[in-house]
């Protein structure tokens, strides 16, 4: 960075990764900011710089400031880390110093000190402020400290899982001995190993992924598992719908030997929603009438099967959103991606995180998740390019990510 580069993001003032601050703060302000910035996406804080952006330089020298930054770092924010620092100097001889804050930091959450206590803070716009419960959850979720697919379910047992499913997923997914239905203590101890069951309390409990993969009825404890499927006849949502559904139950299908699904689970019914809703496109290749679907449904199908993977099930009250468009499909998961997870990483086919790696191995073992990564390099992109020439978009913002599938413009019907 050089005055030039300074000067103008001063002049855009204070945002979500910008903070200005004087270095004679308490060093407890100072690391307020810090923590924010670390739980954020990193950012710039500029000591000597005041709220309105005026330009008031360090109190200190420019090693002095250093050595105070490096301390607060150390000693006010668990767990420690190490801050970038240079400083830049103006012609009038006032200095400002620049600490830079790196994104995708690994320690998340960090704390900052308050007095006797250690705080979570968070940033909100220009601001930092204290994080609530559910916001600190989700950080040590990012981190991967806490997985909330193992969360027990207090008051949900072996009984609500769907012992058929179950039953289907080992001998016939796995190719594996099995109990019989009856053994309900042989069940118990198979699945508390793995990870579908756990103990707590003195009881045993189904884990959040375990409903969601296997339960009888998901929604009952965890609102937030399942689909809400829409087809809107024009290019943006409308009260008039083509078609819409609420799909809920399990993820999984009951599978047959030869890999049909016999009794669909909420992935397969939300693939089987796109499908009966695209269009067919038909052409004449020399002597024969060729027809395609307006997509390809190893896209739609990635599309959802991610969504439903990578999506933060700690946000309440929102389903991952399959909306038709008469010119696009998108794919709405909650949440933002996993920790150090991007959208170029995607596209280059090195996505190997998952929120919830449970639920993602399970998926495996149906074949709805590729063992490479590659899913979305090979699965959305490669064939949106094979099918029609154009680029998916992926797109995350602040509380969601979307998979936005185009239909050939030369293709969109008018209904």
């Amino acid at each position: 960075m050089n005055r030039t580069d300074l000067i103008e993001i001063i002049r855009n003032g204070e945002n979500s990764g910008v903070e200005f601050k004087r270095d004679d703060s308490h060093p407890n302000f100072i690391a307020r900011e810090m923590s924010a910035l670390l739980n954020f996406e990193g950012g710039l804080i500029l000591l000597g710089v005041e709220d309105d952006g005026t330009i008031s330089g360090l109190t200190r020298n420019r090693e002095e400031a250093e050595r105070w930054v490096m301390e607060i770092a150390r000693t006010h924010i668990q767990p420690e880390f190490i801050p970038s620092w240079h400083s830049i100097t103006f012609d009038n001889g006032k200095c400002v110093g620049v600490i830079r804050i790196a994104a995708d930091s690994p320690g998340k959450p960090y704390k900052a000190k308050r007095g006797s206590y250690w705080v979570t803070f968070v940033r909100v716009g220009s601001t930092s402020r204290e994080a609530t419960r559910d916001e600190e959850g989700r950080l040590y979720q990012a981190s991967r400290l806490m997985r909330y697919e193992i969360k027990p379910v207090l008051d949900m047992g072996l009984d609500s899982l769907d012992i058929d499913r179950l039953n289907n997923y080992f001998r016939v997914l796995l190719k594996r001995d099995a109990p019989s239905v009856n053994d309900r203590e042989s069940w118990r101890r198979l699945l508390l190993n793995t990870g579908l069951l756990v103990e707590a309390g003195g009881i045993t409990a189904a884990t959040v992924a375990g409903l969601l993969l296997f339960g009888e009825n998901p929604n009952y404890r965890v609102p937030q598992a399942g689909i809400t499927a829409t087809a809107f006849p024009r290019t943006e949502k409308e009260y008039d719908t083509v078609d819409e559904e609420v799909i809920r139950g399990p993820l999984v299908s009951i599978m047959s030997e030869r890999g049909r699904a016999e009794e669909k689970g909420v992935i397969d019914r939300a693939v089987d929603f796109v499908n009966r809703n695209l269009h067919t496109i038909a052409w004449l290749e020399g002597g024969r009438r060729i027809r395609k679907k307006a997509l390809p449904l190893e896209a739609v199908r990635e599309s959802i099967v991610n969504a439903v993977v990578h999506r933060d099930y700690t946000l309440v009250g929102t389903d991952v959103e399959v909306s038709m468009y008469r010119d696009r499909l998108e794919v709405i998961s909650p949440g933002r991606l996993p920790n150090s997870v991007t959208v170029e990483k995607m596209r280059e086919g090195v996505l190997r995180v998952s929120r919830n790696e449970l639920v993602k191995d399970v998926l495996r073992d149906y074949g709805y998740v590729e063992h490479l990564g590659m899913g979305v390099r090979n699965r959305i992109i490669g064939s949106m390019r094979d099918h029609n020439g154009t680029e998916p978009d992926l797109i995350e913002e602040d509380h969601r990510f979307t998979v936005r599938l185009w239909k050939d413009p030369e293709d969109t019907p008018s209904y």
